[in-house]
């Protein structure tokens, strides 16, 4: 999946997060397989599209809502690590789960029983209850932003983007069409959004992996979208059988059109949905990870890291020549750290420590560094002032030197000799 010509492959950004591997892209985004360079893990790295990085008013959103998320601690919610914008790229850094989303699964394996249904919507519904008491709302509900791990764990993605790209200055239709099958009827016809419009939309997902298939039809997404202005969704239980009385009362009640009539959050419908897997008896179950998905991501995991490239920084300066006299070893490790990580920053060549070298260093980091001693030669050496250029023999140099002061010596002895003759 992922292309050669895709610059970022093999970027770091912020002198961290290495991208390693394309996972997927969309309209707003394109999400990466990445290395955190510093804690040594592997995470996803969701990067903005190109036209939103010129625009302030998105990006002060984009950090906002990313700080916001990031504060908020829930198994149902998609952990958000980090946000920042590096030259020319906007990023968010999340946790990386290996597994797929739920459209995926809807694909692979159709429409789902009760007690699979409810397996997925409590989780979901605990993630969005815990960013809704914090005063956030999603907006963007649907199967593709829940993801399902290889261990079973359900988690909703994407908070916070939905908005900071609605209130950016250029379109947004394709992030609004995009979502009409799952938009609340405030979200069509107002800007007053809650934590029930969530509701309504969570609504209408649990309808759709109960029957298959969406409650509305339109011949556009616009007229997709203003079908529940005037239609109310009906009871999944009306379109394929199986489904409890029970179940078909809490998505009546979550889907009514008038916001006042939901639950008014995600814990009171999870709630809801708890009591009634008790008067049912419904029987636990893991949600299986659509198996193309998780291949994907694991060969993304294994494909070979392209080289590191990271932003352009100014050279460093070359070590000077040692003095005559002077010891050569290794360099310093300061010297050869420009990101400050010390012993664990094992930069683009990401090797880890060297067994016969404490301060972690590699011999392939020492290729092409100037005047630096490589590993393999790192015994010290005595600049020798003794050895004669000419002979090569420090011995025969002595030698010469004797025999000048012998001759210089015999030289003034005669001429003192002869100037004592010839005085009278």
């Amino acid at each position: 999946m992922s292309s050669p010509s895709d610059p970022l492959l093999g970027r770091v950004l912020e002198r961290r997060y290495r991208i390693d591997a394309t996972l997927a892209r969309g309209g707003m985004s394109a999400v990466y397989v990445g290395t955190d360079l510093r804690l040594g893990r592997r995470i996803a790295i969701k990067v903005m599209d190109a036209r939103y990085v010129g625009d302030p008013q998105f990006l002060r959103r984009f950090e906002f809502e990313a700080r916001a998320v990031a504060g908020l601690s829930h198994p149902g919610l998609v952990a958000v690590y980090d946000q920042s914008i590096d030259d020319d790229v906007a990023y968010l850094v999340m946790e990386l789960v290996r597994g797929g989303s739920l459209r995926e699964l809807l694909r692979e394996r159709g429409p789902m029983p009760p007690h699979a249904v409810a397996a997925i919507g409590i989780p979901t519904l605990g993630g969005l209850g815990t960013a809704h008491r914090a005063g956030l709302v999603h907006r963007d509900v649907k199967p593709e932003n829940i993801l399902i791990s290889d261990t079973g764990d359900v988690k909703v993605a994407d908070f916070g983007l939905v908005r900071a790209v609605s209130e950016a200055g250029v379109t947004s239709a394709s992030v609004i069409l995009g979502t009409a099958a799952y938009l609340s009827p405030e979200q069509v016809s107002s800007t007053d959004i809650d934590a029930r419009s969530d509701v309504y939309s969570a609504g209408v997902l649990f309808f759709e992996l109960l029957t298959g298939q969406q409650p509305f039809q339109g011949a556009t997404p616009l007229a997709l979208a203003y079908q529940r202005l005037s239609y109310d969704v009906p009871a999944p239980g009306d379109v394929v059988g199986g489904v409890p009385p029970e179940i078909d009362e809490i998505i009546l009640r979550a889907t009514e059109r008038d916001p006042a009539l939901r639950y008014p959050d995600g814990f009171a419908m999870q709630h809801a949905l708890l009591d009634a897997v008790d008067d049912l008896g419904l029987p636990p179950f893991t949600v299986p990870a659509p198996y193309q998905a998780s291949a994907r991501v694991t060969s993304a995991i294994a494909r070979p890291v392209a080289p590191a490239r990271p932003a352009p920084a100014p050279p460093h300066p070359p070590l000077p020549l040692p003095h005559p006299g002077t010891r050569v070893g290794p360099p310093d490790a300061d010297e050869y750290d420009p990101d400050g990580y010390g012993a664990d920053g094992y930069g683009a060549n990401d090797h880890g420590p060297d067994d016969d070298d404490p301060r972690g260093y590699h011999p392939d980091d020492y290729e092409n560094q100037p005047h630096a001693v490589h590993p393999a030669d790192r015994r010290a050496v005595d600049v020798d002032l003794t050895r004669d250029p000419q002979t090569g023999s420090a011995l025969g140099a002595l030698i010469w030197l004797a025999l000048v002061l012998l001759v210089g010596a015999g030289l003034a002895l005669a001429g003192w000799a002869a100037g004592q003759a010839l005085t009278p």
